[in-house]
C-alpha cells in the first residue's frame, strides 16, 4: 500500500490518495476545492493535482471518501467524480447532519435530506475494497455525528478526530458535537496496536515547521496534550469545552457546510444562471 499526501496550505488540510500497488487502483480521502471568501471564486488547483497524479501513474480511482462534512473547506468530491470517477462515500451519520443543517440554510429545494446525493453511506463496521486493499469503516463521532475513520492494513485515516499531539483533538461545539462522545471515540482508537499509523486531516505548523500528517498510536497516547489513555472523561470534557469557548467560528463555515451537504456543489442556479451561497444573518 502506498499513501500519497497532498497539503492545502490555506486551510491546513491533508488529502490522501491510497494506492493498491498490485492493481493500481486507488481511493481519495478528503479532497479540497479552493474558495476565496472575498470574491466567492472557486478553484480546483489542488484537485487537479490529484487528477494529474492519478493520470501520470496510470491509476484507476474507485472511491472518493469523506471523513465528515467539513466546516473549514469545500470538498472537491463532485468535481473529482467527474474527472476520475469513483463512488462518493461518507458515514451514515450524515443523515443527522442533513436534518440539522438543511433547515438552517433553508435549502430543501436542492439538497436531499435522505442522503441520496452520496453513492454510499457507511455504517460502522462496513467493509469495502480498493483493489486488494480491504478497508473497514469506523464511526468516530464527537466532532460531528457524521465523522468516520477508514482503517486499512496498519493505517487509520481519522479525519478531525485526533490532531497532532501538540494540538490535541477536534473541537466539539458544532451542532451535534459532543466532548463525551469524542472521548469514547478516542478511547476506541487508543485500543489499536501502538504501531498503527494515524493519518490526520489537518495541521497548522508555524512558518519554520513542516506540517505533520501522520503519527503513531503510541505517539498519540504518550504525547497528546488533550487526552491520553489515563485521562478521565470528566477531565477531558472540562478541558475540551473550556477550549471550545475561546474558538472563533471557522471563516468558511457557512459556505463550506452549505456546499458540502451537496458534495461540494453550490445548488440550483437562479433564473439568470447564477449560483448563490445563502448567508443566514445573526443565526450563529
Amino acid at each position: 500500500m502506498l499513501v500519497e499526501t497532498f497539503y492545502d496550505q490555506v486551510t491546513g488540510t491533508f488529502t490522501y490518495i491510497v494506492v493498491d500497488e498490485k492493481t493500481k487502483k486507488c481511493a481519495i480521502i478528503d479532497a479540497v476545492q479552493e474558495y476565496d471568501p472575498y470574491s466567492a471564486c472557486t478553484s480546483t488547483t489542488g484537485a487537479d493535482a490529484l487528477v494529474d497524479y492519478i493520470d501520470e501513474n496510470e491509476l484507476q480511482n474507485e472511491w472518493i471518501l469523506e471523513t465528515h462534512v467539513h466546516a473549514d473547506h469545500i470538498t472537491a468530491a463532485h468535481y473529482l467524480q467527474q474527472r476520475v470517477g469513483g463512488r462518493i462515500g461518507i458515514g451514515s451519520g450524515i443523515k443527522d447532519v442533513l436534518k440539522m443543517w438543511i433547515p438552517f440554510f433553508e435549502i430543501e429545494n436542492d439538497t436531499p435530506v435522505d442522503g441520496s446525493q452520496y453513492d454510499v453511506m457507511f455504517d460502522d463496521g462496513d467493509h469495502f475494497s480498493v483493489g486488494t486493499l480491504q478497508f473497514t469503516v469506523w464511526h468516530t463521532p464527537g466532532h460531528t455525528p457524521a465523522c468516520v475513520s477508514y482503517r486499512v492494513e496498519n493505517s487509520m485515516f481519522v479525519g478531525d478526530t485526533l490532531f497532532a499531539p501538540n494540538m490535541g483533538t477536534a473541537r466539539c461545539d458544532f451542532p451535534g458535537g459532543s466532548a463525551k462522545t469524542l472521548y469514547n471515540t478516542i478511547q476506541r482508537l487508543y485500543s489499536l496496536p501502538d504501531d498503527t499509523r494515524i493519518f490526520l486531516a489537518h495541521d497548522y505548523p508555524s512558518i519554520d515547521e513542516e506540517p505533520l500528517s501522520c503519527v503513531s498510536i503510541a505517539m498519540a497516547k504518550a504525547e497528546n496534550v488533550m487526552i491520553r489513555p489515563e485521562t478521565s472523561m470528566n477531565d477531558f470534557v472540562i478541558k475540551r469545552e473550556a477550549k471550545d469557548k475561546g474558538l472563533a467560528v471557522p471563516k468558511l463555515l457557512l459556505p463550506a457546510i452549505q456546499a458540502n451537504l451537496r458534495n461540494g456543489q453550490f445548488g440550483e442556479a437562479s433564473p439568470g444562471g447564477t449560483q448563490f451561497i445563502k448567508i443566514p444573518v445573526n443565526k450563529l
